[in-house]
């Protein structure tokens, strides 16, 4: 997952989702403690354990390493997979099975790279793939190879059914997700648009489990984020870049809403019997705005309804000229082209350099016919729970190209991952609970098998 914002989805779920003051205590179920079940170490437990033992670390960047054991293990089903590569290394995996019917394709997307490990702060080796009590431990074991081995399991299966799916079912594989995507989706959405024609919904990552008492409470799918610009503020003068952070800081965590998006106000709504705390603001924010409550929202939900921005400090470059990093957040639906002129003029007349920007992603819709099969998977493994939109305040993934493309994509963990494994995401002793593992392994193959062969 990327960090687009140099923040990580630990700290994003530790706040907006799993902090006390904010989400609903249901009480346990009951009152044993947690004992872990035997490890069985399955194929797909196996297969999983190889694939973290490949170092595909960005940067530097060797994604073909761990692109050829993916296509081994379709060779081996008898699937043939292309490798493309961006760049020497910059490896892509793309296998498509057809189906009978034009236009309503399943991308199955993960991405390949992950971002480094020091072995020096970890208990075991990044890259064993260590097991011990029920947990496999490797770098990337959630973000996002044990999703990619689910993904990849579906994929075979559907192939290996000796059926003509109704719809096209297609395996994606993809480089540089953690530095942005150039060499990877984005570099494939302007090289290889075929890989993309025919597809309306897509799998990857970015949705959330709130857990209590080992039980899922809430099944979230994301369906957006926020939209960053990545710039540079330049002058000759330290004191002048200085004044400038002092004038933006009332615009990293304003009190006022801007305007409610309709998707961000679905997600609000739909989590609102979850919170113990300011839930008639979730109900209906548009009359907390209009009375001057909505300042009491959290700031990772206010952000939701805001263009803001975040400004990091002054630096000084080796030509002898003062910098400073700033990213603006705009709300998904917002011109890019505007707000970075809006944003020169504020500043003026310090320069605004462009370094990125995702630019214009739409949420997904609630409303699709992949939606409505992902929340019968997931009812269907875990019973009545929960299951709603998430959307990220800080952090983006692969998901907007392909929402920038008109495709329908939602990201969501096929296994419950509770406070503590979100603790190692891009962290140390990464790791994911075996049990759960294999069960969203289910779920996910059942989804596909779903969405690839009924009418």
């Amino acid at each position: 997952m990327s960090k687009v914002l140099r923040v990580s989805l630990v700290v994003a779920t530790l706040l907006a989702i799993l902090s006390v003051a904010l989400v609903r205590w249901a009480g346990p179920d009951d009152d044993s403690a947690y004992i872990p079940p035997e490890t069985l170490l399955t194929p797909e437990v196996r297969m999983l354990r190889a694939y973290l033992r490949i170092n595909t670390s960005n940067p530097p960047g060797n994604e073909t390493d761990g692109a050829k054991f993916l296509v081994a293990q379709l060779k081996e089903a008898g699937i043939e997979a292309e490798i493309i590569e961006s760049s020497p290394g910059r490896g892509n995996v793309y296998a498509r099975i057809r189906g009978s019917r034009d236009g309503e394709g399943l991308l199955l997307l993960h991405h390949i790279d992950v971002v480094p490990a020091d072995p020096k702060l970890w208990s075991v080796p990044p890259f064993g793939g260590d097991v011990a009590m029920d947990r496999l431990y490797g770098r990337g074991a959630l973000d996002m190879k044990g999703i990619g081995i689910s993904h990849l399991i579906a994929f075979i299966e559907v192939a290996k059914s000796g059926r003509t799916p109704v719809r096209d079912i297609v395996f994606l594989a993809t480089a540089d997700e953690e530095r942005g995507g150039r060499e990877g989706i984005g570099w494939l959405v302007t090289h290889r648009p075929d890989i993309f024609r025919g597809i309306s919904g897509a799998i990857s990552e970015g949705g959330i489990t709130e857990m209590n008492a080992d039980k899922v409470r809430y099944f979230g799918v994301e369906v957006g984020s926020k939209q960053f610009i990545r710039t540079k503020l330049v002058s000759a003068a330290r004191d002048e870049l200085h004044r400038v952070r002092i004038a933006l800081e009332p615009r990293f965590h304003p009190h006022d809403a801007d305007r409610l998006v309709p998707g961000i106000r679905e997600y609000f709504q739909r989590i609102a019997p979850h919170r113990i705390t300011n839930g008639e603001i979730f109900r209906d924010p548009e009359t907390a705005i209009a009375r001057g409550s909505f300042w009491r929202l959290h700031r990772n939900y206010r952000t939701l309804a805001q263009n803001n921005l975040w400004a990091g400090g002054v630096w000084q470059s080796p030509d002898g000229s003062f910098s400073m990093d700033v990213v603006l957040q705009q709300l998904p639906d917002e011109d890019p082209k505007s707000a970075i002129e809006r944003f020169r003029l504020s500043v003026a007349p310090v320069r605004v350099e462009v370094i990125d920007q995702t630019g214009v992603a739409l949420l997904s819709s609630t409303g699709t016919e992949l939606y409505r099969r992902i929340v019968k998977a997931v009812q269907g493994s875990y019973g009545r729970v929960d299951v709603g939109p998430y959307i990220f305040p800080y952090g983006t993934t692969d998901s907007r190209h392909l929402r920038q493309l008109g495709i329908s994509a939602y990201g969501f963990f096929p296994f419950p991952v509770d406070f503590f494994q979100t603790e190692s995401i891009h962290k140390q002793d990464e790791f994911i609970r075996l049990d759960r593992f294999r069960r969203g392994v289910r779920l996910l193959a059942g989804l596909v098998r779903d969405y690839a062969f009924q009418e």
